[in-house]
């Protein structure tokens, strides 16, 4: 019954999102001031030779069990003060459950450029794509690099509970500008995501996951023009509760820290990236009976160019490696501590609200060991060492 309901409820969001785009209601007045709103939503298809994907049975005739969906409203109530949110679901194969969110909600106040403050449910500025990968209509990719941007881990890193200081300031002598975020707040992840997901094949059964985190982004937009880089850094204080062998289950950090470096650069028709990021995990496990350090470390290249209007290119080398501390090779066969992927796309722009993307995806590894990163063991009795996968997601936003 409460599966049905969350399905009947995303049916709801995905109902109301395509009649204020046919009809154009994309704003509203309350009293004197416009209410914008908007939305989005995808649908795609999982197609792989071998191992089953991103918890979906993908091989054989693949999956359609990837869907997600949107909607968003903001308001401008003073000058310098702004208050927006977003709803958000999904279902990612075994993810996501159809379980509606309060995606992000938050109060921004910004006096001066170059000092604004926002809190509530806050978007995370980590490296260049985590506050903003929802909008896929501007992304050339129906995957982001799944090493730096694991779509099985995204509510991990797409909000906090706190608030945020923030701003933007020219440099002098015509040096670019200087962007800057620090924030603080709390981090509580969704318990149908992938990593309660990964334990359950262990008999664990989380009923939470989360806790303190801060850190900041500083970006630099050069005087090179279309040419920014930046870096981040991400401090986390986590907590897992729940269930194990029939009494209770309770782990926590010990370190839990990331850093993010990037660089982005767009000249016309053409856009180039790269972002490598380092997460190490020291975590006290089963009861504090166990400590396990896993040392996750990703980095991409990509571009796309802009054919013409309806069609643009592009691909990324996308390299994910774990090292998983006092453990040896023996242990972890060395296909599962590493996922290598090359992938080339293919986006077609119907019209301003639809667009298609065809994805060949070429692997290396599985990537499966100690955390995830797509590949779990829980739909894959074995896993082969090498994946062939095609992805296809059409999208519509408004």
């Amino acid at each position: 019954m409460k599966s049905m309901f969350r399905r009947g409820l995303a049916a709801g969001i995905l109902a109301a999102l395509t009649v204020s785009m046919g009809l154009y209601a994309q704003d509203f007045k309350i009293g004197t001031r416009t209410v914008q709103v908007h939305g989005f939503g995808t649908q795609g298809f999982i197609h792989t030779n071998d191992n089953n994907w991103l918890t979906m049975n993908t091989s054989g005739v693949g999956s359609g069990a990837f869907t997600d969906v949107g909607l968003n409203m903001g308001m401008q109530v003073t000058d310098n003060v702004r208050v927006a949110g977003q709803f958000y679901d999904r279902k990612l194969g075994k993810l996501g459950d159809w379980e509606p969110l309060m995606d992000w909600a938050m109060a921004d106040y910004r006096p001066k450029p170059w000092l604004g403050f926002r809190a509530g449910k806050v978007k995370t500025v980590l490296g260049l794509f985590t506050d903003s990968q929802d909008m896929d209509f501007n992304n050339t990719f129906a995957l982001m690099p799944q090493s730096v941007y694991p779509i099985d881990l995204r509510d991990s890193t797409i909000a906090h509970e706190g608030g945020d200081i923030y701003g933007k300031a020219k440099l002098p002598n015509k040096l670019g500008s200087l962007s800057y975020a620090a924030y603080g707040g709390r981090r509580a992840d969704n318990m149908h995501s992938g990593y309660p997901y990964l334990l359950g094949g262990y008999g664990i059964t989380l009923s939470s996951y989360g806790g303190p985190v801060f850190g900041g982004d500083l970006r630099w937009q050069t005087p090179l023009r279309g040419l920014k880089v930046g870096a981040s850094r991400l401090n986390q204080i986590i907590t897992g509760k729940g269930a194990f062998a029939g009494g209770p289950y309770e782990e926590h950090s010990k370190h839990d820290w990331t850093n993010q470096y990037y660089g982005q650069y767009t000249a016309n028709k053409f856009h180039i990236e790269s972002e490598y990021k380092r997460y190490l995990r020291d975590q006290i496990i089963f009861n504090g009976t166990a400590e396990i350090e896993t040392d996750v470390r990703g980095c991409y290249v990509s571009g796309g160019y802009r054919i013409n209007k309806w069609v643009e290119a592009g691909s990324y080398f996308s390299h994910y490696r774990v090292y998983p501390g006092g453990y040896t090779a023996t242990t972890y066969p060395e296909a599962t501590t590493h996922d290598y992927d090359k992938v080339v796309t293919g986006k077609f722009t119907i019209n301003q609200y639809f667009t298609v993307k065809a994805e060949g995806h070429f692997m290396d590894g599985n990537g499966s060991a100690l955390y995830p990163d797509g590949f779990y063991t829980a739909v894959n009795p074995t896993l082969a060492a090498n994946t062939i996968g095609l992805v296809v997601r059409t999208g519509f936003s408004f």
